[in-house]
């Protein structure tokens, strides 16, 4: 049994994507709200961020947002967050949600989905952490980057480990089974792996 309570989620703030992203999204926060997890998320009322954070709560867990200052006086967040914490900055706010947070899944997302991510990855990698990492390929849409995450092993950029470093789920009933049946590891890449052959 994992200790697994909060998980973070990564995901578009965007109201004008296809409408399975939103069912996808609503799917993964029905399953993770009846699975008893918590949800930490960018504290929006908008986009996959809203769409997964509401089943959540409607399911009787909590949701828990962080959302930088900037942002937050834009008036995008909801009063529905059990919490919601006001960073100063964006990298402050990833801080905050990963302090916050036991596990990561990343929905489809732009440019700050893909940011938050990649530090998660690099942060397990050099052992700050051994949360589990899981990107939700709802429509395939994480298969070019897997390719590239692939690339940069064939060619050496990383070791062939990484690839444990997180994990692909094709539906969010399997992003929230891999969640539940997780077991936590030391899989850290050492400095022997990486500088010797």
């Amino acid at each position: 049994m994992n200790n697994i309570k909060r998980v973070c989620v990564f995901a578009s703030s965007c109201n004008f994507l296809d409408s399975s992203y939103y069912d996808a999204a609503s799917e993964f926060g029905d399953l993770l709200g009846k699975a008893g997890f918590d949800m930490v998320y960018g504290g929006s009322s908008l986009g996959l961020m809203w769409a997964c954070a509401e089943k959540v709560k409607q399911n009787g867990a909590q949701i828990i947002g962080v959302m930088p200052e900037k942002l937050h006086n834009m008036g995008v967040y909801t009063d529905e967050c059990v919490d919601l914490f006001v960073t100063p900055c964006m990298r402050s706010r990833k801080a905050k949600m990963d302090e916050l947070s036991d596990a990561v899944v990343a929905l489809p997302g732009g440019f700050g989905t893909l940011e938050e991510l990649s530090e998660m990855v690099v942060q397990k990698q050099l052992g700050y952490n051994n949360k589990p990492i899981v990107l939700l390929n709802t429509n395939g849409f994480y298969n070019k980057l897997n390719d590239f995450f692939e690339e940069i092993v064939a060619q050496n950029f990383a070791r062939e480990e990484s690839k444990r470093l997180y994990y692909i789920a094709s539906t969010p009933s399997e992003a929230v089974e891999y969640l539940k049946n997780y077991i936590f590891e030391d899989i850290a890449i050492t400095k022997e792996q990486i500088y010797k052959r």
